[in-house]
């Protein structure tokens, strides 16, 4: 598979990522940093994506049915050099199906992500699966 994305900025501005039919706005001064996202947090927001894609993704192979799947995110970086050290993440799964095996669904998540695993190469990755009742 291949992808591809085009990013663009100007001086004194913030900066936009266009991915297919989208245009994601991110911030690369000062006076954005409480409103829009920054690179690391784009970077945490992709691999969240990952996971909640292989969420949905395995609901099917392992045949279970949930009302929605929540993930909290949180990194810590290293100044020097600088890089994400250790990544953990939350993720609760709202379901009442007895299908739901949240161990193999954390297993399948942890061995086929895209960027679970790209991310497990040069960092730290822990985390836990949650299932919620309805």
């Amino acid at each position: 598979m291949n992808y591809k994305v085009t990013a663009s900025s100007s001086s004194k501005n913030n900066a936009s990522i266009e991915i297919k039919e989208s245009n994601l706005l991110f911030g690369t001064i000062p006076a954005a940093e409480s409103t829009l996202p920054n690179p690391a947090e784009l970077f945490l927001g992709s691999f969240s994506a990952c996971v909640l894609k292989n969420v949905e993704r395995f609901s099917t192979m392992m045949k279970f049915n949930y009302d929605k799947a929540e993930i909290t995110v949180e990194a810590i970086r290293l100044e020097k050099p600088p890089r994400m050290d250790e990544i953990n993440y939350n993720l609760k799964v709202y379901s009442d199906d007895e299908n739901l095996n949240i161990d193999l669904l954390k297993k399948n998540i942890e061995k086929f992500g895209t960027m679970y695993n790209t991310v497990k190469s040069t960092c730290s990755v822990t985390g836990q699966v949650i299932k919620v009742p309805e």
